[in-house]
């Protein structure tokens, strides 16, 4: 699947975008391909396919909420969602696999 399709199914609503703040260190970890994951309170409806916009969020930096964000941003698509309740995983959250779009252009 190519970053064209996906963008055509969220504008046509086969996927839902989800923009989420993200920590320095675990941005860099995604950017990197290190972190291949995501763990998140399960308040989004999250599904597999779904894109997540990960905007580095640095709460040293700036003064604002709005400066907190440092304009750094990656888009993961997700590829599993395993939810809470099973597997040590607390009710109420869930961990998604992710893939970098970036990546997905390349295969």
């Amino acid at each position: 699947m190519t970053v064209d399709e996906i963008e055509t199914d969220i504008e046509g609503d086969k996927r839902q975008r989800h923009d989420l703040k993200c920590l320095p260190a675990y941005f860099f970890a995604v950017c990197r391909g290190d972190k291949t994951f995501e763990v998140r309170r399960d308040d989004r409806g999250y599904q597999k396919g779904d894109v997540l916009n990960l905007r580095e969020y640095d709460p040293t930096h700036g003064h604002t909420e709005r400066e907190h964000y440092t304009g750094n941003a990656e888009q993961v698509l997700v590829t599993y969602v395993l939810t809470g309740g099973q597997f040590g995983v607390e009710p109420g959250h869930v961990v998604m696999g992710i893939k970098l779009l970036a990546e997905l252009d390349q295969e």
